[in-house]
C-alpha cells in the first residue's frame, strides 16, 4: 500500500498510470470491437453493410470524430477518458490547489479548453490514429512481417527478381517505406514508453509528449463534474457570467368565456410541438451520452451470448432444437453369416463376445487391441490400418459385408 501511496503522489485528482493505460487500451479495442460486429452483419446484409466494412478504417474516423468531438466540447475528455472518470484541462501555470478546494474550479471555467485545443485534442485522437492505420495496411499490403525468402527453396531468384523491380521511383520509395516503417513505429513506441516511465515516477505531469504542446494534463473528475456538468458548457467570456435578476412573473391571462387561452396555439399543443423539437435536437447528444452505459452492456450482452450458445454451456441442456429431441446415435448392425465373425464354427464364441459387447477395443480383423481406431456407417470399428487394407481390396464391410468406399471411414478418439 505504501508504494501505491507513492505512485498516486500526494495529489489526489492525478490520475494513476493504470488508469490511462486503461483508458488507452479501450480506444485500441474499440476499432476491432466494431469491425468484427460490422463483419458479422454484414453476412446478413451484404447489400447494406459491405462497403462499410471494405472502408471501416474512414467510417470509423468519421463516427469517432462526431463522438470525440462532442465529448471534448461537452464534458472536457475524450470517451475512453470520460468512461475511466477522467477529464482534460488546461494545465495552469501556478497550481492553485487552496483556492480550487475553496470555490471549486467550474466558477471561473479557466480549465475549459479552448478552440486550439480542441482542434488539437481531435488531431491526435482520430486524425493520427487514422494515419497509423492506413500506414500499418500499406505496410501489410508490400508483404511487411515475416520474409517469405525463409521460407522459399528459390530464394535467390526472388531476390533478384525484386532487384529488378524496384528500378522506378515508386518502386523504391514503396522500398524504403518499408525498410522504415518498422523501425519508426518501434521509436515511436519507445518514445511513449519513456513519456509513460517518466509519469509513472512524477517526472512530468503529462503521459503524452502532445499534451505537452498543447499544454492540456489529465486530471480526476470531481463531484462538480457529475453534479454539475452544465458548468462545462459556460462560455469563456466574462460577461456571461453576469447574474440577471429574475424577472417579475406575468399575470395570467384572462380567462375565456369557452376556457381556451388566447392565441394562436393551445398551451398543449404548443408544449407537445416544444417537446418534440426538444427531443429532435437534443437526441443526437443523448445518444452520444449515452455510449458509456451502452458500451458495457452491450459487451456483457455478446459475453452472454457466446456462453449461452457454446457447446459446454449448461444452458443447451435446457433448450430443444426446432427439429425435436436430438436424434439417438444409429445402433451397431449386426454381422452378417459370410462375414469374417461367422465364416466358420471356431469364430463363434468370438461373434458371440462381440456381439455381446466383451469385444469393446479389439479389432475384428487382426484380433489385437485396436490402432488408431476407425469406425464404419455400420457401427463396427477396425484398425485403421486394416480396414482400410480390407476396403481397398473388397470394397465392402468385413463384418455386415455392407458395400463401402475408403471415404466413410471415421476415426475415433478413444
Amino acid at each position: 500500500m505504501d508504494f501505491l501511496g507513492e505512485l498516486r503522489g500526494s495529489d489526489p485528482l492525478r490520475p494513476s498510470i493504470f488508469e490511462l493505460v486503461g483508458q488507452e487500451q479501450l480506444r485500441d479495442l474499440l476499432q476491432p470491437a466494431l469491425k468484427y460486429v460490422l463483419s458479422v452483419f454484414a453476412q446478413s446484409y451484404p447489400r447494406y453493410l459491405l462497403r462499410i466494412v471494405n472502408k471501416h478504417e474512414e467510417f470509423y474516423a468519421l463516427l469517432m470524430f462526431f463522438v470525440e468531438r462532442h465529448y471534448l466540447r461537452k464534458h472536457n475528455s475524450s470517451f475512453a477518458e470520460n468512461f475511466y472518470g477522467l477529464k482534460r484541462r488546461r494545465k495552469p501555470l501556478f497550481e492553485t490547489e487552496r483556492a480550487n478546494a475553496a470555490v471549486g474550479t467550474h466558477v471561473t471555467g479557466l480549465d475549459k479548453l479552448r478552440n486550439r485545443e480542441l482542434r488539437l485534442s481531435l488531431l491526435f485522437l482520430v486524425v493520427i490514429p487514422y494515419i497509423r492505420a492506413k500506414a500499418q495496411d500499406y505496410y501489410e499490403s508490400l508483404g511487411g512481417g515475416i520474409d517469405t525468402d525463409l521460407l522459399d527453396e528459390e530464394a535467390d531468384r526472388r531476390r533478384a527478381e525484386t532487384r529488378q523491380r524496384y528500378q522506378t521511383v515508386p518502386d523504391r520509395l514503396r522500398k524504403l517505406f518499408k525498410a522504415v516503417y518498422p523501425w519508426t513505429n518501434v521509436g515511436f513506441e519507445l518514445w511513449l514508453l519513456g513519456y509513460n516511465v517518466a509519469y509513472l515516477f512524477d517526472r512530468t505531469p503529462f503521459y503524452r509528449p502532445w499534451h505537452a504542446w498543447m499544454g492540456v494534463d489529465v486530471r480526476r473528475m470531481t463531484a462538480d463534474d457529475y453534479v454539475s456538468p452544465f458548468f462545462l458548457a459556460l462560455p469563456l467570456n466574462q460577461s456571461q457570467f453576469k447574474i440577471h435578476a429574475a424577472s417579475p412573473q406575468r399575470p395570467p391571462p384572462p380567462p375565456t368565456p369557452f376556457g381556451v387561452t388566447p392565441g394562436p396555439q393551445t398551451p398543449l399543443k404548443q408544449s407537445i410541438i416544444r417537446t418534440i423539437r426538444r427531443l429532435i435536437l437534443r437526441g443526437p447528444s443523448l445518444l452520444l451520452d449515452s455510449l458509456k452505459v451502452l458500451l458495457p452492456t452491450a459487451i456483457f450482452f455478446i459475453k452472454f451470448l457466446q456462453w449461452w450458445y457454446s457447446p459446454s454451456s449448461p444452458a443447451r441442456a435446457l433448450t430443444l432444437s426446432p427439429a425435436g429431441p436430438p436424434i439417438p446415435p444409429p445402433k451397431m448392425m449386426p454381422p452378417h453369416p459370410l462375414g469374417i465373425l461367422g465364416k466358420n464354427h471356431q469364430e463363434g464364441e468370438d461373434q458371440k463376445k462381440m456381439s455381446d459387447g466383451g469385444g469393446f477395443g479389439i479389432c475384428p480383423l487382426c484380433k489385437n487391441a485396436l490402432v488408431n481406431a476407425t469406425a464404419l456407417p455400420t457401427g463396427w470399428m477396425f484398425c485403421y490400418k486394416c480396414i482400410y487394407k480390407e476396403l481397398e481390396e473388397k470394397g465392402k464391410c468385413p463384418v455386415t459385408l455392407l458395400p463401402l468406399g475408403t471415404w466413410t471411414l471415421r476415426k475415433v478418439l478413444l
